[in-house]
């Protein structure tokens, strides 16, 4: 089996787990790459197997059977780009905080490396967000898989993004901002802005402004099948445009159009991890001190 992994600096405490990860994988005769990146910050703190090759952005990562992702769901967004069309199968493995995303912990690597090698998991397809713009300012790497934001910059004054579907107007959001999230992303920065929760299975998009500054805007969702296009103002004429954890600056001159990607992202849940059941554990989703153990009573 041939594995990739990638991964960002983490705690003093993981790199035990790390190195029974790649100890475990050596044992099951398995063909490791590792981020040329990730290399360098492993090489001085693991003993990595000899042999272990390395990649970069842009390499190919066909004939991989499954990329790890070691840190938080930050660095599991970061390894969707590296993915891409090919749709690996993805395990995240938390070196970070919430690991919404990321499932695994740091001491359940070797049960989840048994899993996936007897093929005890199931893949959740995740739906990705595409953005064109003119001209492109995403380097080629323009899907994400959470969401893609316009936000005010350099001022402390409003925006105005003047927001259409299919062509058709929809409404003009004086705001600090306007998200549009993916079901995945809808715990994440657009919850935090008043937006819903959705299944993962869910085909739509969720639009809500940032700090409107009207009282009758509320988030709207509409379905992934739309393309939805903009036009932005403001006293400054420079804004930002960020897609999961890059951000670009931009001019009002930018054509932004946003659809749903092509391709999805693929990622690995073992049997007792569900989307439910990380509702519960990571946002605490129907905590009620009347009911501590959250089960039917």
């Amino acid at each position: 089996m041939k594995i990739a992994i990638l991964g960002k600096p983490f705690n003093e405490e993981t790199l035990p787990f790390v190195q029974t990860l790649l100890d475990d994988l050596i044992g099951r005769r398995a063909e490791v790459l590792i981020a040329e990146s990730f290399r360098t910050y492993l090489d001085n703190r693991l003993r990595l197997p000899e042999g272990t090759g390395t990649f970069r952005r842009g390499d190919s990562l066909r004939g991989v059977q499954f990329v790890l992702s070691i840190g938080g769901d930050g660095t599991l967004l970061d390894t969707v780009t590296y993915v891409g069309s090919l749709q690996i199968p993805i395990l995240g493995i938390n070196a970070g905080r919430l690991g919404f995303l990321a499932t695994i912990t740091p001491g359940h690597i070797s049960h989840a490396l048994d899993a996936l090698f007897k093929g005890h998991f199931v893949i959740e397809e995740r739906s990705l967000i595409r953005v064109d713009t003119d001209p492109d300012v995403f380097g080629g790497i323009n899907f994400g898989l959470n969401e893609f934001s316009i936000l005010k910059r350099d001022t402390s004054s409003m925006i105005v993004v003047h927001t259409y579907i299919d062509g058709e107007y929809l409404n003009s959001y004086w705001a600090d901002g306007l998200i549009v999230a993916t079901p995945t992303g809808s715990t994440g920065y657009s919850l935090s802005c008043g937006g819903p929760v959705m299944l993962p299975q869910t085909n739509n998009f969720i639009i809500a402004p940032v700090c409107p500054h009207n009282l009758n805007v509320r988030p709207l969702i509409v379905s992934d099948r739309s393309v939805i296009s903009f036009e932005i103002e403001g006293r400054s004429n420079n804004f930002l445009l960020s897609l999961d954890s890059r951000s670009v600056p931009v001019d009002a001159s930018v054509q932004i159009a946003v659809r749903r990607e092509t391709f999805n992202a693929r990622l690995v849940k073992l049997n007792h991890v569900n989307f439910l059941s990380t509702l519960r554990s990571k946002l605490n989703w129907g905590l009620d001190r009347r009911n501590p153990s959250g089960l039917p009573v």
